[in-house]
């Protein structure tokens, strides 16, 4: 618990860092304020939108593990995610070297494939990267609706058509960084978490501190909402993970009380004027 806890504080902590940068961007005028898939980042047709790109991507990896057998293309298109986000990343806080330093990242990454930590830091920068700019280009009610389908996509993919239990063990078994590698402290076995528990979290802050700095509150105060919803998902997190290790065997999606309790915490804060 206390490695999952570290590791999820330390990859929100950068996310959050790269969301202020952003949000600063976006009210200086340096990033143009439009969505993701649609112009307008308040339209709910990029909830849709995500889902789809979602569900496209999830047939396609399927497809790939099916008919490839061996990790070359799969870690092609790690190193391609991988530098594309560290890149963006580091361009936050070293803008005369963040191509250098990206691809000094995966090139280690390859050489040292089965490190864990490179295999984490790469997955931490991706989910600071991904989390970040979808959260600051897309208002709060298309996130929340992007959240909650995510959420009954994830139950149905892990209890009805099991597709996502068959997708996690062929991504895990290549060694990839789309899932964090957490060791036990006895280091008997491995669990492994999806990025996307912590892609989730990190967009619905990023999409409130956003919405946040729009209506007026000013930094650091914008962060206070931000930090409230990730630790709302953390606890989430931990129950998901406290329920799977007392029944060995049965996979259990994170998301759904995720998103549950960061909801309610959202509604709260609402209350309190946030």
């Amino acid at each position: 618990m206390l490695r999952l806890t570290v590791l999820f504080v330390v990859t929100q902590v950068l996310g959050i860092a790269v969301a202020t940068n952003l949000i600063g961007m976006l009210e200086s005028g340096e990033l143009e304020t439009t969505g993701i898939v649609t112009e307008n980042p308040e339209d709910i047709e990029n909830a849709i939108g995500l889902i789809a790109y979602i569900l496209a991507s999830t047939v396609l990896f399927l497809i790939l593990l099916y008919f490839f057998k061996g990790a070359l293309i799969f870690k092609i298109l790690e190193t391609f995610v991988v530098f594309m986000t560290s890149a963006l990343v580091f361009s936050m806080f070293f803008p005369s070297a963040e191509f250098v330093l990206a691809i000094l990242l995966v090139s280690t990454r390859i050489f040292l494939s089965k490190s864990l930590l490179l295999r984490n830091m790469s997955a931490t920068i991706s989910v600071a990267a991904v989390g970040a700019i979808i959260g600051t280009h897309l208002g709060v009610f298309p996130v929340l609706l992007f959240i909650i389908l995510l959420s009954i996509y994830d139950f149905i993919a892990v209890f009805k058509t099991k597709h996502m239990v068959t997708l996690a063990k062929g991504i895990t078994k290549k060694n990839l960084a789309f899932t964090f590698a957490i060791p036990s402290p006895e280091l008997e076995h491995q669990f492994e978490l999806g990025t996307g528990d912590m892609v989730i979290p990190l967009t619905f802050a990023a999409s409130v501190m956003n919405a946040s700095a729009i209506s007026g509150v000013s930094y650091p105060m914008y962060l206070i909402p931000g930090a409230m919803i990730l630790l709302a998902s953390l606890a989430g997190l931990l129950w998901t993970i406290d329920y799977s290790s007392k029944n060995v065997g049965k996979a259990l999606p994170a998301l759904p009380p995720q998103t549950v309790l960061m909801i309610l915490m959202w509604g709260l804060l609402k209350l309190a004027g946030f």
